[in-house]
């Protein structure tokens, strides 16, 4: 499995396998099944007013509080809120959630890692790099590469397993470039793609 990185102005990234003259970029059935996958029935239909911004919002502040704190932050009634919430969780647009960090979990190391495709849809590579526990999250993207993931790693000693043995186990992938995130200047969490309830 080839890795690369950019030195000195001049790509050397190693390719998987010989490159072809011509590669075709994520087609637009690949763009499909991601809306179908992140987007439910209802999500055309839905949009949020100044009531509901009003209700996230709180919900933001304090994902524990009830829907009769709520109500009583906003001027509102019970039901209102209750009502409101659940308009929005089954249209796939609001979910509450706990989040921990990074490094209660253990996890000192973040890759963004851009990988390029060959021989396979983008959409069934970008599946089982998605069930990888390592990946935290998966981008079916234009340009020159087809898929853009963030990887959180325990300590670097597992880059290489990660790279070179849990990646190359997954057909389709031409090559990859790996950057380390140095720094984080901004993780926005509390807006992100919602996954269609089954």
């Amino acid at each position: 499995m080839g890795t690369g990185n950019s030195a000195g102005g001049r790509d050397r990234t190693r390719r998987l396998t010989p490159r072809k003259a011509m590669r075709k970029p994520a087609g637009h059935a690949d763009m499909r099944k991601l809306a179908q996958k992140f987007l439910g029935p209802m999500t055309q239909m839905f949009s949020f007013d100044a009531t509901d911004l009003n209700i996230v919002e709180q919900l933001r502040r304090n994902g524990r509080a009830n829907n009769q704190q709520i109500a009583e932050k906003l001027g509102l009634t019970a039901t209102t809120v209750s009502t409101r919430i659940k308009r929005m969780e089954d249209a796939n647009q609001l979910r509450v959630v706990a989040v921990s960090d990074f490094t209660a979990h253990g996890f000192n190391v973040l890759l963004r890692i851009s990988v390029e495709v060959d021989g396979r849809p983008a959409s069934d590579v970008a599946q089982e790099l998605a069930e990888l526990p390592e990946v935290f999250a998966v981008h079916i993207v234009t340009g020159r590469y087809d898929i853009d993931m963030l990887v959180a790693l325990h300590d670097f000693e597992d880059l290489a397993h990660f790279l070179l043995d849990r990646l190359s186990e997954i057909h389709g992938i031409r090559s990859l470039t790996p950057a380390i995130v140095v720094d984080i200047c901004k993780y926005q969490f509390d807006v992100a793609p919602i996954e269609a309830k089954e």
